[in-house]
């Protein structure tokens, strides 16, 4: 039995493989050791942080040898800021790692031996893909106003001016907004003592058509002089059609509040995705990758095979991203969103690209599913991280479409409910397509194709 490792020990590891949380794993006398910021190959001292029964975590002490996987990261605050994991990493490997997360998923959680994983979709960029970031404000120890990611494992921020996997056409916002901020004499939020205004700065743009949205969160509606700032916001920056505000007033980590109001200019962008015209808002959910998400609908349409005859129900919709450009292809699609105003979003793309056989309702997919009188050939999933409702899968199964396509930002979670859905003998797993939606993170996007038996 290996001896339980102490606090403040310093032990040499050589790192073997990556969880999925993205740290490395290492052992040192049976006992497993998951140390952050390493990779496969590197050979290291850490220090133990954190000691339990069965493993441990450490910290770099001194990088003895470097992995042939380890790269210089592309930002210069990548080893404090948290909001990337693994910039240390080269993307080919890190799109290995992600294809082994996906792999290991199912076979160990789906219990799926022999199914089919195809190789990682990827889009051109492994930087500045981001379509939508959003900072936390705060102040500096001598009153600056400061936008970034909060430290790792912490909440101590750290200033960013620029951020390598945001598009970059955001950076001089991203750079000049505090300033405008800070000589506006706006309060930033104070979260312990919940004093304060301005929370959080939110920067969106679509990227095939470079229009860009500027949002502020604050816990007040009336920020002096902010009529005027917008209007030169709108002046400074071209590609600027709309400047809102959200309002939080919560003692929460939630980042947005329930109500967004536009200051000046229009309350949502443009984008072009798969073909069709979307009008995004400013709190709307929509994939950070334009390009991947792009490319997985691309090959979710060629594996399905679609003939122009086919009924397809699109649960968890948003703004119809999937359900309209597939809407051009099929005889119909229903949307299902629980947030009344993305399926009003919905309704206005399907009218804005004339698109006259998506309908979309408001409700829970597991009431929803319910209500359906009629055998849909296909069903696209997208549920949260969380992965469906056990309610949800049952009513699938009685539902019983032809084919199933699940769409999950978890590999576990989506292993098993199509572990579920396939141990019913009602459906069979066909396919799997990794896609890295995330690059410099631990994240990758999923689909599944299962056919009816």
């Amino acid at each position: 039995m290996s001896q339980k490792l102490q606090q403040g020990q310093v032990v040499e590891l050589e790192i073997t493989d990556l969880n999925t949380d993205g740290d490395g794993v290492g052992r040192h006398e049976g006992t497993v050791v998951f140390v952050p910021n390493t990779v496969t190959g590197d050979r290291l001292t850490a220090k133990i942080v954190q000691s339990k029964a069965k493993f441990a975590q450490g910290k770099i002490e001194k990088l003895l040898n470097s992995s042939a996987h380890r790269i210089r990261p592309g930002c210069i605050v990548a080893d404090k800021c948290g909001g990337c994991q693994w910039q240390h990493i080269e993307i080919d490997y890190q799109r290995e790692a992600k294809q082994q997360q996906v792999i290991q998923a199912f076979q160990r959680i789906g219990g799926f031996a022999d199914v089919e994983i195809l190789p990682i979709l990827h889009a051109d960029h492994a930087l500045n893909y981001r379509n939508k970031s959003t900072y936390p404000l705060g102040r500096s120890s001598t009153g600056q106003v400061q936008a970034g990611y909060y430290r790792q494992g912490s909440h101590k921020l750290i200033n960013l001016n620029q951020c390598p996997v945001q598009d970059e056409r955001l950076h001089p916002l991203l750079r000049e907004v505090k300033q405008d901020i800070q000589e506006q004499g706006w309060s930033i939020y104070n979260e312990t003592n919940h004093q304060g205004k301005l929370r959080h700065l939110s920067l969106r743009i679509g990227q095939n058509t470079g229009e860009m949205l500027l949002t502020l969160i604050s816990t007040d509606r009336n920020l002096a002089g902010i009529e005027e700032q917008a209007q030169l916001w709108l002046d400074k920056y071209p590609g600027l059609v709309g400047v809102c505000l959200n309002l939080n007033r919560d003692r929460t980590n939630a980042i947005l509040g329930k109500t967004t109001q536009t200051i000046l200019g229009k309350p949502y962008l443009r984008e072009i995705f798969a073909g069709v015209e979307l009008h995004i808002a400013a709190d709307t959910f929509f994939q950070v990758n334009t390009s991947a998400a792009e490319l997985l609908l691309q090959t979710i349409i060629q594996q399905l095979k679609l003939k122009g005859s086919e009924t397809i129900i699109d649960a968890y919709c948003g703004i119809g991203t999937f359900s309209l450009p597939l809407a051009q292809r099929v005889q119909q699609v229903v949307g299902i969103e629980l947030n009344h105003n993305s399926v009003r979003q919905a309704q206005s793309n399907a009218a804005l690209n004339q698109i006259n056989n998506a309908i979309f309702w408001t409700g829970k997919v597991k009431d929803c599913l319910q209500q359906i009188e009629f055998q849909p050939d296909i069903l696209l999933l997208d549920p949260p991280r969380k992965g469906c409702d056990p309610q949800v899968l049952e009513t699938i199964l009685k539902l019983k479409p032809e084919r199933i396509v699940y769409v999950s930002c978890k590999p576990a979670t989506l292993a098993r409910d199509v572990q579920m859905l396939c141990a019913s003998g009602a459906y069979q797993l066909s396919q799997i397509q990794p896609a890295d939606f995330f690059p410099q993170t631990t994240h990758v996007e999923c689909c599944a194709l299962l056919n009816k038996l």
